[in-house]
């Protein structure tokens, strides 16, 4: 793959450079120091993949993805950032995937494994693979793997998502409304302003004098917003006819 790193900060620009520079699937690694510059390199080179920082003077990196999303080919695109702030808005954009400074090498390198196999899914004409079908999850020491059939809801917490199954609990660092999107064609509905609920295992709905109307799970009761009521009602109708309801008593 022909890469482009943009950041302006020399260190960190030269890191990034020299680790995908490492990696098998890198044949060209280029490097900007601004988004202006960026702009020029994307004008006249044909990349595959752009690392790229978002606060930058000048031209920042939101500026650069919004630039990009108008190549007639644009190449993935990577944030590489200090804030967890703006990952909405990138996952919004159209992101491959959303890294954290300091940047750690495994991190890195599963962001290129994704781009191939992103790029031999198009090229052979196939979706792309639904990666969220199981939710990689680190921790200190260890790597926990939770398939998304196992979750049954998943519940905001500050910069992190808390996803809830039989066996207990796992923060994520994604937003709430990115697993809406991604989550929506495998039955995972809005119930509330912080709440997402897999249909299919919602076994009734109920009125609490705490929390007023909840969706009951095995993994605990759901709050449903006034707002969201009649659409989840409607969901689970339409599950029921459907037969995907009731995933607990299987």
């Amino acid at each position: 793959m022909q890469v482009l790193v943009v950041e302006d900060e020399p260190s960190t620009r030269e890191e990034l450079g020299a680790f995908l520079a490492e990696m098998p699937e890198v044949a060209d690694v280029l490097a900007a120091d601004s988004g202006e510059a960026a702009v020029r390199l994307l004008g006249g080179v044909a990349f595959d993949a752009v690392f790229l920082d978002i606060s930058m003077p000048g031209l920042d990196g939101m500026a650069v993805a919004r630039v990009i999303s108008m190549l007639s080919r644009p190449p993935a695109i990577v944030f590489v950032t200090a804030s967890e702030s703006h990952a909405i808005e990138a996952f919004g954009i159209g992101a491959v995937d959303y890294l954290l400074k300091p940047v750690r090498p495994e991190r890195l390198a599963d962001s290129v494994a994704r781009i191939v196999r992103l790029r031999r899914a198009s090229a052979e004409g196939a979706p792309p693979a639904d990666e969220l079908a199981v939710v990689q999850i680190e921790h200190s020491r260890r790597t926990v793997f939770v398939r998304r059939d196992d979750i049954q809801f998943a519940e905001a917490h500050g910069d992190y998502v808390r996803l809830h199954t039989a066996d207990g609990t796992h923060l994520i660092r994604l937003s709430l409304s990115y697993l809406e999107e991604v989550w929506a064609p495998a039955g995972f509905v809005r119930v509330h302003r912080g709440y997402l609920v897999a249909v299919g295992w919602v076994h009734d709905l109920r009125v609490t004098s705490s929390a007023g109307l909840v969706a009951a799970t095995p993994a605990g009761d759901v709050p449903v917003s006034r707002r969201h009521a009649r659409g989840l009602k409607e969901q689970l109708i339409e599950a029921a006819r459907s037969g995907r309801l009731g995933r607990a008593a299987r």
